[in-house]
């Protein structure tokens, strides 16, 4: 019976590792009690793992025993979890197989967020695994777009992210503060918490990580450019040609500290009226002046990624925490949306120089 318990035991995973429990070595067989050893006390996912073994172990007869991992455990458990790898080590360093795009405009406004969640979303939901670094210390937003209100889990030193309904693990510093409380810090406070976003979090093994770049060019961009050398930049503009401007920037600093730019997005380009026609508020041929230049400046070709129209629906899914690419990908703002992320889907990792891990029997 042991056996066949295991066995359904193995189909409940974890919602923040999401891992297997048993792979997790969360759970203890003895005659007929199960007992799961949660990581820590309090644990906000013990209601639903517990409800997901009593499914599992029903037809066996067996019950089910709820308790806390001791200190030997846990640090064992934070080792498997980092693969040999010592404590806050950053796994997206010069070796790292996870493609990394910093998500960056020049000024704020232009829905940077919102179009990074939604592409966040859109990779989740093809079966990708997927980070989400909310980098815009100052002016957060991702939590209340994805809807998300869980909070991190802390097993010590090692940091569990929420994770959506998709698989999307996203980390904040507005999950840290309550009351939406201002944050006020200097350039040192901002790379430690960088820092703590990216070694102390628990992301496991990820295909995409993208990263909220806060508006401008500041210390959170100097950081990020040296905390993530293989990262790509996607610049983020309206029409506008002041915005275009601004834009450049965002793309230009990008290449000061060593990433390429992967692209150009064009946001709010046109709203689509009830005849079909476009609808220019702010002008024309932003998006393309700005990859443009950043060709120029770069060397390398710089493409727009895609023009997305002004929605209501859009902006009606942000402010909801419902992103309209999970919603209603139909809209002609999802569609472009979605049209981009398989873009970024199909961009390849170079190899060359990089550990793989690999050896020779």
């Amino acid at each position: 019976m042991s056996q066949a318990a295991l066995s359904a035991l193995a189909r409940v995973i974890d919602p923040e590792l999401r891992l297997p429990i048993t792979e997790l070595d969360m759970v203890e067989i003895d005659g007929d009690t199960v007992t799961v050893k949660l990581t820590v006390a309090g644990c906000p996912a013990a209601k639903r793992i517990e409800a997901d073994v009593v499914a599992a172990v029903e037809t066996f007869g067996m019950t089910v025993s709820m308790s806390v991992m001791n200190q030997v455990e846990r640090d064992a458990l934070k080792a498997k979890l980092r693969g040999g790898k010592p404590p806050r080590t950053n796994p997206f360093g010069q070796d790292t197989l996870t493609r990394v795009y910093l998500v960056g405009s020049g000024k704020g406004g232009v829905g940077k967020s919102s179009v990074t969640a939604n592409l966040a979303v859109a990779l989740s939901q093809s079966g990708y695994r997927v980070g989400l670094v909310d980098a815009d210390i100052f002016g957060f937003s991702i939590p209340g777009q994805l809807g998300l209100t869980d909070k991190p889990t802390r097993v010590d030193e090692m940091i569990l992210p929420p994770v959506t309904e998709s698989g999307l693990k996203v980390i904040s510093i507005g999950m840290f503060l309550e009351d939406n409380k201002p944050v006020a810090w200097r350039g040192p406070m901002l790379h430690r918490a960088i820092e703590q976003f990216l070694c102390d979090v628990y992301w496991g093994d990820l295909d995409f990580l993208l990263v909220d770049l806060p508006p401008g060019t500041g210390d959170v961009a100097i950081s990020l450019g040296q905390l993530l050398p293989t990262a790509k930049t996607i610049v983020i503009t309206t029409p506008q040609v002041a915005a275009a401007e601004v834009a450049e920037r965002s793309g230009s600093v990008g290449l000061q500290t060593g990433q390429s730019v992967f692209g150009v997005i064009e946001n709010m380009a046109w709203l689509l009226q009830p005849d079909g026609s476009k609808f220019e508020l702010f002008g024309t041929g932003g998006g393309q002046a700005v990859a443009d230049r950043l060709t120029s400046v770069s060397g390398q070709p710089v493409p727009l990624l895609g023009q997305i129209p002004l929605s209501i629906a859009l902006r009606e899914g942000s402010d909801a925490g419902a992103p309209i690419v999970s919603t209603d990908a139909a809209d002609p703002a999802a569609a472009v949306i979605l049209e981009i992320a398989k873009k970024i889907a199909t961009d390849r990792i170079g190899l060359a120089g990089k550990k793989l891990g690999l050896s020779v029997i």
